[in-house]
Order: C-alpha cells, then structure tokens, then sequence
C-alpha cells in the first residue's frame, strides 16, 4: 500500500483532536481526589452520556477494522455479531442483570462474584478479566501502529510508543471520568469520519444493487481473490445472505459455520458471556447516577448498535466488489512485508533465467515468507523486467567495483608522492565519473525494484483484511476528509485502548491488590504482649492504608497495563484480522465466566467450590479444544491444533464459535456437578440481592409503559428480527 501524504487540513484535525482529548484529562484531573473518582466515576454520570459510552468502549480495533474486516471475509453474515451477538444479551443485561450489578454496590462484576461465592471464584474471574483486557487494548494498539505504518510511513514501534503515550496521559490525569467523556466525543468522531466513506465507496461500485451482483460474481469463483482453493464455489448469496447460506450448511457460508454454533456459540454463549459479564461495558453502566440509568444504558447503546453494520461492515462488502469490478483498480491489501524480505526475492528472482520456474517460485515464496499466485509468478518470471535483471544487477555491481577500483587508485598516487597534480586531477575526475555512472545504476536498480516489488505483492495469494478499512479511506478521502477520517480511527483505537486500561486498573487495585493486601497484609493476627509481666494473647488488626493509597496504585498500574498491552500488540500482529483473535480470546475468558455468571444468578444452590473448580474446568475445556482443532490453511502451533489436530475447521471463526460452546458446556456442566456433590454454605438471607428468585423484583408502576426497560427491551428485539428477515 502505497504512502499518503496528509495536508496541513488533515494535521490540524488530528492535533485538534488529540489536544482536545488530553484537555479533557487535565480539566477533570481536580476531581479525581479518591479512588472512586479515579476507577469508578462516583456514579455519577447521566444515561445518554453512559449509553454512548457503553457503545463506544466498544468501537476499538474490534469494531471498525475486526468489522470491516470481516465484512470482506465473511459478508453480511457478520452482522450477526449485532443482530444475534449483541442486541438480544444487551436487553437481557437491561432487563435481569443489572439490577444485580448496581443493586449489590459491587465495584466491579469481579467484586459481585465475591459477594455471591467466595474470594477463590473472584480472584479466579479477577485474573482472567485482567488478561483479557490487556490482550484486547494490545489488539486495538497494534491496529493503530499498522494504519500509521501502511498510511503515513511511521515505524511501527514508534507509533505504539507514541499513541500509548496518549492513551496514558489522558487516562492517567482523568481516570475512567475522563475515559467516559472522551469516549462520547469519540463516538460521534466515528459516525461523522466513515459515513462518507461508506457514501462514496456504494456510490463507486454502483450503489446496493451492484455491489451486491459484484458479490455473486465473487461467490462463483472465490479463488480469484484468494478465499477458497481453486475449483470450490459457494451459494451465490454467500456473502449477501445472512441466514440462507447459513442454514445451508458450513460449506455454503465463508465463515464456515452452521446455525447451530451461530445460534449457540455466537448468539448465546460469546454474546451473553461478553455484553452480561465483561466489566469493560458493564462498568460504563455502572458509572450511572442511579438504578433506571443503570438499566437504561445498554437500551441507549443498543439503538445505535443496531444499524453499525452499515457503517463498519458494508466497507468490506464494499472492497470485495471493488475487487472483482473492472476497471477499478483495486485489490486487497496484500499481508505487509518488509523491504529486507522484497530484497532477498528480488536476488532470487535474478537467478530466473537460469534455472527452472520451480525452483524460482520455491525460493521467492521462501524469501517473502509468503503464499504465492503461480499464474502471477509465471507472468512475472517472463516478463522482460525479470529478463533485464540480471544486467541491472550486473551494472550496478560493476559501478560499485568501478568506484572502489578508481578510489584505491587515486589514494595510491596521493600517498606515493611523486604523482603530477595533473595525474592527481585526472584520477579524481575518474572517480567522480564512476560515481555518476554508479548513481545512474543504482536509480535505474530502484525503479526496477520498485516495479518487481509491486508485482510480487500482487502475486501475493493472501490478503489482509485488517488493511481493507485503511485502503479505502486512502481511496476515498480527499484533504480534510482524509483527516476526519484518519480522526475517525484514531478515536476509535484509542477508545478500545482507554476502556480496557479503565477496566483493567480498577479491577487491579479494587479486586487483586486491596484483596489481597486484606488478606495477606492487613488481616487480623495472634501476638502476644506482655502487660505488667505477664504474657497476654490479643488479636491485632493492622489499619488499612488510606484511600490515597489506592488511588496511587490505581494510576501506577495504569501505567504497567499501558506497558503489558504494547506486549499484546506484538502477539495480535501475527493475525490478520482483529475479530479472529479476539473472539479467540473471548472464548477462552467470557465463555466460561459467563456459564459462571449464569448460574450464580439464577440458580441459588450454586456454591463457592462448584463456581471455582467449574470456572477452571471451562477454562481447560477451551486449552484442550484448541490444542485439537484448527482452522483450515493454519499450520498447527500458536493458531491451535498443537498436541494434534483431531478437526479442522473451515475458518478460525468457525473454531471460536465451537471452541466457546465447548468452553460453556464443560463450565456450566462441572459447575453443577460439584455444586451439588459439596456443601452450600451461604443462607438466603445473605443472598439475597444476589440471586434473582431471593430478589424483590423492581417495579416500574411509576414509570410510563412505553418507558419501562422491559417494554422497551421488548420492541429492540422486535426491531432487530425485522432487520434479520430483511438481510435473510
């Protein structure tokens, strides 16, 4: 992907932005006194500004490029990750969980489960929470690097460092205040930066109708841009079909899965593990000023949310149909690779002529490290660019040995001293010679470069679709645009950033730090005294720090999980879409805290060592399925099957779809096998507030019936089963 250059337009709207931000962190940093203003906002935010910030800590990495992303992979079918995956389980958090989260005054869902089981279950939940969120803000940092460094020409580290330090400044003087507000303003940086770009990407391919016979065309031969083997087809409305090619079975859908793990594993295990139990959105909802705000936040959130697919992945539908549309010039954005890895593929590619094509396509796919189109290579190997090579090579190399010749010369009459200045002036004049003629050399070796580089990339028979959403506001965005736009996917990274950082410090030092300094450092300890001669035996209770100390460690691991996400970044840029590894990661973490959650709240007779060990055992149903399974074209290792691969899946999504469901099945399962085999050792009394059939029920007599949550709820869904029918 070729370089932009931004105008002075597009950097004043990026300073702008960027300043504005960091201004929001100073200006609330005076009422950050305590560790609640710090990590949990007081509750004390209104609805409107808590239902787009329940949205917008969700618009990171996952949303705008994990989207668009799949929208080019996948096609309308990724909308089930809003019309199944989140609209449904965010009425349900509305309507039955919150009233938990709020009512039982937990800071954190970490914190509630201490109150329902035991300290075990919650540092458990704790720990797994925290991986998650550092894994989530890396992958929201590595995308941000990589659309600097495809866009602009930064360096990648430079631009983690710098985008970090951001995030940190902001996050570090405001705390999740700051982060709340910011994320409104960057919520509507995101409508206002991508809805032209969607505009004028319908409006280039031809509108809906166009796009959509353009698509067909791609289902009938998929190979073409690299999305299924050669002489494999799908049903014609694969990527224009939300539910037809689905019901139609894993081959006929190029997410490769069928009803059942989209109903089961996306629908009810990933959605509700993640919008009921992941405390990044839960705690924008728990930051509200009382109970209906709380309740009313996910409603909020869910109406924007609802109609996102036409902003974030009709893009991608949008760059498959540029793909296979003639006459427009445009592919997807190959897998980046670096110069030194072109440089060695060129040296092979000089050997050519001289060997046969087998060995040239082995070695240049070696030197990329790269997956290569043997028509494209064929073409390329006798072109007449291929063919000059070896000459362009030559002279340049007989200019370099010309130069160094002539220098050796000219300091050998200097040093012998009875050389004429004119014999002096002559072997100078070489010199200089032999430099122009190597300068000559070396500018016509880059040309040739630069051509064989460009097509070796189009030879390349892989994409990366975190790269579509970047090669389209490239495309699309004249001077101005293109700095609203490139504003747009700064906020929507720095938003993923700052909301699991928040997330991530408060269940630190709320959770893991004051626990466990409460139980290994301030607990209550035998000593014996002597009082008058005489020993005593007393109980000493060391005094808990004051609050400023929390509020201290709250801003210091701030600072460590900024660091430990530019660690995860480097981890996510081995995939190449955002929504694969994040949707890997939530089936590892949400699914079985979810089974957990489930029935912590609904079912009385689950006790602390049920929640505990079941909560291990969901997490080693995960290790295990992964260590089995793989996704087609994967080699086992890091991407699963490495004990053995006992089922290989069409896609990596269809491997985390079943991977949850496995995850969920074996927590849940254990959960209540051992449940009922120990001893419950809380009363009803202590559990109420904490279980939903020992918990009075909120009544909404005074709120008007288009107004009440449940009602409300209600026509979402009703809404979303339209827009399913629609899309069928």
């Amino acid at each position: 992907m070729q370089l932009i250059h931004l105008a002075w337009v597009d950097y004043t709207i990026l300073l702008a932005y960027v300043a504005f931000v960091v201004g929001i962190g100073w200006a609330l940093a005076r009422y950050m006194k305590t560790s609640s203003d710090f990590l949990i906002s007081g509750r004390s935010i209104p609805t409107w500004v808590t239902g787009l910030a329940f949205i917008s800590a969700n618009l990171g990495a996952l949303e705008l490029v994990g989207m668009a992303a799949s929208g080019a992979k996948y096609g309308i079918a990724t909308s089930h990750f809003y019309w199944v995956g989140a609209i449904p389980a965010m009425v349900f958090l509305a309507v039955f969980m919150m009233p938990f989260y709020y009512g039982s005054k937990a800071r954190s869902v970490p914190e509630f489960l201490q109150m329902r089981f035991d300290g075990r279950v919650m540092t458990l939940n704790a720990i797994l929470f925290a991986i998650m969120t550092v894994f989530a803000s890396g992958i929201s940092m590595n995308a941000l690097a990589k659309l600097l460094n495809q866009l602009l020409g930064w360096d990648y580290n430079f631009a983690l460092v710098i985008c970090s330090g951001v995030v940190l400044v902001y996050v570090l003087k405001g705390g999740l205040t700051s982060a709340i507000y910011t994320e409104v303003l960057q919520f509507f940086m995101i409508v206002l930066g991508f809805a032209p770009v969607v505009y004028l990407g319908l409006k280039d391919v031809g509108g809906w109708h166009a796009m959509t016979q353009s698509l067909h065309t791609v289902a009938a031969d998929p190979a073409a841009l690299q999305l299924k083997p050669a002489g494999e087809v799908y049903r014609p409305n694969a990527w224009t079909g939300a539910w037809q090619p689905l019901l139609a079975g894993p081959e006929s859908n190029p997410m490769g899965v069928d009803w059942f793990a989209m109903v089961f594993g996306l629908g009810f295990v990933l959605s509700f593990g993640y919008w009921c139990t992941n405390f990044l959105v839960v705690q924008r909802a728990m930051a509200a000023k009382n109970m209906t705000a709380a309740r009313n936040t996910p409603l909020v959130a869910a109406v924007p949310k609802m109609f996102f697919p036409a902003l974030v992945i009709v893009p991608g539908m949008i760059a498959i149909a540029l793909a296979v549309t003639p006459g427009k010039n445009y592919r997807l954005p190959p897998p980046p690779i670096d110069s030194d890895r072109f440089t060695a593929a060129i040296a092979v590619l000089a050997k050519a002529p001289t060997q046969e094509f087998a060995v040239t396509y082995d070695g240049v796919s070696a030197a990329l490290g790269q997956k290569l189109n043997k028509d494209k290579m064929e073409a390329l190997v006798q072109s007449d660019v291929v063919a000059s090579l070896g000459s362009v090579l030559a002279a340049e190399q007989g200019a370099q040995t010309a130069v160094e010749t002539n220098r050796s010369a000219l300091k050998q009459l200097k040093r012998g001293g009875t050389a004429s200045g004119g014999d002096i002036a002559n072997a100078e004049n070489t010199v200089a010679q032999a430099k122009n003629t190597l300068t000559q050399a070396e500018k016509k070796y880059q040309a040739v470069a630069g051509d064989l580089s460009d097509r070796l990339r189009d030879a390349v028979a892989a994409n990366d679709y975190d790269g579509v959403i970047f090669s389209l506001v490239k495309r699309y965005c004249p001077p101005g645009l293109l700095g609203l736009a490139l504003t747009a996917l700064l906020a929507s990274f720095m938003s993923g950033m700052a909301g699991n950082v928040t997330a991530f410090n408060t269940v630190w030092t709320y959770n893991l730090y004051q626990f466990g300094r409460r139980k290994l450092i301030d607990t209550p300890r035998p000593c014996t005294l002597e009082r008058s001669g005489k020993a005593e035996e007393v109980i000493l209770t060391p005094k808990e720090p004051a609050d400023r100390h929390f509020l201290w460690m709250g801003k210091f691991i701030t600072v460590v999980g900024i660091l430990l996400s530019i660690g995860c970044a480097y981890f996510a840029k081995q995939y190449n879409n955002a929504m694969d590894i994040i949707q890997l990661v939530f089936g590892f973490v949400n699914a079985p805290i979810f089974a957990t959650m489930l029935l912590a709240m609904f079912w009385r007779r689950t006790n602390g060592t049920g929640a505990f060990l079941g909560l291990i055992g969901g997490i080693a149903s995960s290790a295990v399925f992964h260590a089995l399974t793989l996704a087609e074209g994967n080699t086992p290792g890091l991407k699963g099957g490495y004990i053995h691969v006992v089922q290989t899946f069409p896609s990596e999504m269809a491997q985390n779809f079943w991977l949850a469901s496995f995850a969920f099945i074996g927590c849940f399962v254990l959960t209540v096998l051992i449940s009922l085999m120990t001893e419950d050792t809380k009363s009803d009394e202590q559990l109420k507030g904490l279980v939903y059939s020992l918990t009075p029920k909120i009544k909404d007599e005074n709120v008007p019936f288009w107004q009440r949550t449940a009602v409300v709820g209600v026509v979402l869904v009703i809404v979303c089963i339209i827009l399913n029918i629609i899309f069928w």
